[in-house]
């Protein structure tokens, strides 16, 4: 669907900007050590953080429950990692950080509730039409209505508006508390400039690199070297070859099932079909095309004026037989869809703005138009419409028929499975396999994370094989094209290799280990050579060091074989023009460099950038308050035993997404 049209995106977020926001406010208690209790709580309960000392002994404190942690866990994934939003074990994962966040949530309106801090319904209006959502639930001022807006909230979010106005009521009492805490932050107009000059002076230098990678090739030890490296390490290399498994296998494919695949009767795929009527369901939806003429926000008359009069000239190419494909690579400001002759494909109702979705559920099919949204303006053309209904059995009969067959298949294959395993068990690998004209194999060594490479997958073999004993009785594992039945004939344990056999490990080992001070050394030399003589490229050429020059830059910007440059090296933008500094180590690679030219900004441009510096500082300095604030907070509720942890969730957490 087209990036310019599409309310979900757009919309969800900040919907979710506004449930999670005041959880994020701080982010700091995930970042304490020590935040989690001890305790039991109940099943459901993820944390309890009481207001005051007493509230323990009457259970009144603010629970966090574990429901209520894994929905925000998943709808946060849903907008920065969508792939993994309905995996359990990647929501597990994340539930932890999540969790956190809401435990400081709670904190901070039980801080917000002492100092008398509060949010009515109005504020939470207010805050829905000027905040983040306000575009999507007051178009041009005017309030999209409540059935909307309750189907959106729901939609997106799986909640109820009481629940949603319930978190926007708590993320403005929590900014207030934040603007209370922060009120006393104060930027002097030096800070400012000495900050703007710091961000913004720039830089160009000549620098001379020793590359790790060239230089690792010029460590070439004696093999007598290399002997005794190797006798000197005998513990890294004691388990060096990992241990191996020769196992005995005959395998099939579904082409070898008894009596060939099993396909499905009338039947069963009239039953799956009635049992399956939800997935056959087609929304109400409108395929469409436009060409948009787009139109900035708050727009003056005349400009408004001058993109209707293009949209119009449009129109009437449009009208008069003109190509949509030529026509919308030639004024469409949509980059998604001006290449596909303006093609939008089928959307549902409400997943456009609503003025280019009531024209695409209205005008009647065929009719071009004109439409003006939030974006601009529109020339707008319905392909076709259709009703919600349900797809007939048979539109969709070849796939529940490939459903079945699949179904069906893989139960036969693993009860076949079964079968030969119990075979096998009573009759030895031979026998069975030959009684079913299949052939053992019996694999050379192979490592726990190698491969059989006759098999299409080994993975599962190799798993169940590393878990059994030599000796044990046969088993089966699915193969990727069916199954395989083995036993373990053979273990090999970790060991040692021979130094013969090893040796080219062993170089790599030795280069690596010696590499860092080789690197150091050649750098040093390098840099005393270039600072003696006050020339680097004579220094570099002697050295064999290759020399380059930067562009001029910042200390944000970004610098081939050196890397962030205010990282790195921030010294670099306090030397004067000639000065030779070095070594420097930064991406495997030993730097020396000479300052070219140095350019301060000048204060008409300082002054031009005040005040969006200086509001920079201030929200930096004021989330460094807050942050010291939260701290302490935190301090004082685990000192007082105010934050109480069901005990199952202290265990190993994401750091962040």
């Amino acid at each position: 669907m087209i990036r310019f049209l599409q309310t979900d995106n757009r919309l969800t977020k900040a919907l979710f900007i506004v449930v999670i926001g005041a959880a994020s406010v701080g982010m700091v208690i995930y970042l304490i050590p020590g935040l989690t209790g001890l305790g039991a709580s109940a099943p459901d309960t993820y944390a309890v953080v009481y207001p005051h000392w007493y509230s323990r002994w009457f259970s009144s404190g603010d629970t966090v429950s574990e429901a209520r942690v894994e929905q925000m866990t998943r709808q946060e994934l849903m907008q920065q990692n969508p792939q993994y939003a309905n995996n359990d074990f990647i929501v597990k994962l994340y539930e932890g950080r999540v969790g956190q966040q809401m435990v400081e949530q709670a904190v901070l309106l039980q801080v917000a509730q002492k100092l008398g801090i509060r949010a009515g319904n109005d504020d939470v209006r207010q805050y829905l039409q000027s905040g983040p959502t306000g575009q999507v639930l007051f178009p041009d001022g005017k309030f999209i209505g409540e059935d909307a807006y309750a189907n959106l909230i729901s939609q997106r979010l799986n909640m109820s508006v009481a629940e949603f106005e319930e978190n926007v009521r708590k993320d403005i009492v929590i900014r207030r508390l934040q603007s209370m805490i922060t009120a006393g932050v104060t930027v002097s107009p030096q800070d400012v400039r000495d900050s703007y000059r710091k961000q913004n002076v720039k830089i160009k230098f000549d620098y001379a690199v020793i590359s790790s990678a060239d230089l690792l090739k010029t460590i070439n030890p004696s093999d007598s070297d290399l002997e005794a490296f190797f006798k000197q390490n005998a513990a890294r290399y004691a388990r060096a070859v990992p241990e191996a498994r020769k196992i005995s296998y005959f395998a099939f494919t579904p082409n070898d099932l008894p009596g060939g695949l099993p396909q499905p009767t009338q039947q069963q795929i009239q039953q799956y079909y009635n049992d399956h009527q939800s997935d056959y369901q087609v929304p109400k939806q409108a395929k469409s095309r436009h060409i948009l003429i787009k139109l900035a926000p708050g727009a003056d008359a005349k400009t408004d004026a001058a993109a209707r009069a293009k949209a119009e000239d449009v129109l009437k190419q449009l009208q008069a037989g003109g190509s949509w494909t030529d026509l919308a690579k030639k004024y469409s400001d949509d980059p998604g869809s001006k290449d596909s002759g303006g093609e939008l494909g089928w959307a549902q109702p409400g997943r456009m703005v609503p003025e280019f979705d009531n024209a695409i559920f209205t005008q009647k099919i065929g009719d071009i138009a004109i439409v003006k949204s939030q974006f601009g303006y529109h020339v707008v053309q319905v392909e076709d419409r259709q009703e919600a209904h349900t797809q007939p059995l048979n539109e969709v009969l070849p796939q529940i028929q490939a459903a079945l067959v699949r179904e069906a298949s893989a139960q036969a294959q693993e009860n076949y499975a079964r079968t030969l395993t119990s075979e096998a068990d009573k009759e030895g690998l031979e026998k069975a396999a030959a009684a079913h004209h299949l052939e053992v194999v019996t694999t050379p060594p192979v490592e726990r994370n190698g491969v059989i490479a006759a098999l299409p997958s080994s993975t599962e073999l190799l798993t169940k094989a590393f878990a059994a004993k030599q000796g044990d009785p046969p088993q089966f594992a699915a193969t990727g094209e069916g199954y395989a039945v083995f036993q373990v004939t053979g273990i090999q344990p970790a060991h040692a290799p021979a130094f013969a056999d090893w040796k080219s490990h062993v170089l790599d080992d030795y280069r690596n280990e010696k590499l860092p001070a080789l690197l150091n050394q050649k750098t040093q030399e390098l840099a005393d050579k270039a600072k003696a003589d006050n020339d680097l490229a004579k220094a570099a050429k002697e050295e064999g060091a290759t020399v380059k020059t930067s562009d001029l830059v910042t200390p944000a910007g970004q610098v081939p074989d050196l890397g962030d440059v205010g990282q790195v090296a921030p010294q670099l933008f306090n030397m004067n023009v000639g000065a030779i500094v070095g070594p420097l180590s930064a991406e495997h690679n030993g730097i020396v460099v000479k300052i070219d030219d140095k350019q301060e900004p000048s204060e008409d441009e300082i002054q031009k950038n005040f005040d969006q510096t200086r509001d920079q500082i201030l929200d930096e300095r004021r989330t460094d308050a807050f942050n010291i604030f939260m701290s302490s907070v935190i301090d004082d509720y685990k000192k007082h035993n105010l934050i109480r942890m069901n005990a199952k969730n202290q265990g190993p957490q994401l750091p962040g997404m």
